[in-house]
């Protein structure tokens, strides 16, 4: 310990220089980390703040494009209500729209349509609930930040329906990077259908629904689905369906997974470096006395040391650069545990690639390195 910090201490450019590719490594770790948490909060966190614990589509329906593609006959929430272990069983409604405010904002929804008494009613931050209104819908928080407001009237531009802005839901809820807005379920089933206001409306419109939720423990959805006719999926299974999740969330962890790849070939090329210039040292300490273990002990020391506070260096500046970040319209998300774990997995990755290298002390020989052939 005592040889590996005076190293450090004496050839201060040369772990200057390593420390900093180490911060810059840890700083890009950091940002990916907020990128990935903020592209699925922004893709997913409606759902993922929905109780229900898994939804049942259409039959056979493409798993990729559930919500936008599933139609599902109403009577398959009884159905599902009866199954073991279900709770509750509520009709569930997507469909994503434009439209317009009284003030002329421009808004992007994605309408979940509920039924006011299920499971599925949201909580609201300002405003009131749902009532019962036909023309009501309560928006997601990140929906007021951009301009629309509790007593704002959006009119969706497919057909002509106005909405009443009555409640404004706490946090961020969004599905496919678009906000969501809760409305009732007959409400949501006239504009998928596309029926204008004053227009006749055929009964089948309020006879098809998205999905089912299902709230439950241990639920067999095989036996559901048999029973039902549908094809389920649990709630985070259901997170492919959103637009973009699963392309967005394999890229960056293929980023992910190259970024530490090479974190672990660059900390080891540098110590290899490292060791070939020390072999005289290492040589004089072996002939010395200093055993294999004493040596690797040191040398694995100096690169968890570096490491460390490069890494710490890296992450400070890296939260400093997401906080700015997240600031703008971007979507970083700051959270601890995906930063803690990129933290960890560099300084294990970086540990493996210095004790690879270190390796070579093992070999060296203390009278060839001091020169007996000469």
């Amino acid at each position: 310990m005592f040889l590996a910090l005076r190293e450090i201490t004496f050839a201060r450019g040369r772990f200057a220089l390593m420390g900093s590719v180490v911060a810059l490594i840890a700083i890009l770790m950091v940002l990916l980390s907020e990128l990935s948490v903020g592209l699925v909060n922004d893709g997913v966190s409606g759902l993922q703040r929905l109780k229900a614990t898994s939804f049942a589509f259409q039959e056979n329906v493409s798993k990729d494009a559930a919500f936008s593609r599933s139609i599902v006959d109403r009577e398959a929430v009884d159905v599902w209500a009866g199954q073991q272990g279900v709770q509750e069983a509520a009709p569930f409604g997507n469909a994503l729209i434009n439209g317009k405010t009284d003030r002329g904002v421009d808004v992007d929804l994605a309408l979940f349509g509920i039924e006011l008494d299920s499971f599925l009613a949201p909580e609201v931050d300002r405003g009131t609930a749902l009532s019962g209104a036909r023309d009501e819908v309560v928006i997601s928080a990140t929906a007021a930040e951009s301009g629309v407001d509790v007593g704002d009237t959006i009119t969706i531009e497919q057909t002509g329906t106005t909405l009443r802005v009555v409640g404004v839901m706490p946090d961020q809820h969004t599905f496919g990077h678009v906000d969501v807005g809760y409305l009732p379920l007959r409400t949501w089933q006239e504009i998928r259908a596309g029926v204008r206001e004053g227009d006749p409306v055929p009964d089948r419109v309020y006879d098809e629904i998205t999905a089912v939720a299902v709230l439950g423990d241990d639920v067999d959805l095989a036996a559901g689905d048999r029973a039902a006719g549908t094809s389920s999926m649990t709630t985070e299974e259901s997170f492919g369906a959103s637009p973009g999740y699963t392309a967005e969330t394999s890229t960056l962890m293929l980023i992910q997974v190259f970024l530490y790849a090479i974190s672990a070939l660059v900390v080891g090329a540098f110590f290899t470096v490292l060791t070939i210039q020390r072999k005289q040292e290492i040589a004089v300490m072996r002939a010395m006395g200093a055993s294999t273990r004493y040596l690797l002990r040191d040398s694995l020391v100096q690169s968890f040391v570096l490491l460390a506070v490069s890494t710490a260096v890296g992450v400070g500046l890296g939260l400093l650069a997401g906080g700015a970040i997240s600031a703008t319209s971007m979507p970083f998300a700051l959270e601890a545990a995906p930063i803690a774990t990129a933290t960890a997995t560099l300084i294990v990755l970086g540990m493996i690639g210095a004790a690879v290298a270190v390796v070579r002390i093992i070999r060296v020989d203390p009278l060839t390195a001091l020169g007996e052939n000469r």
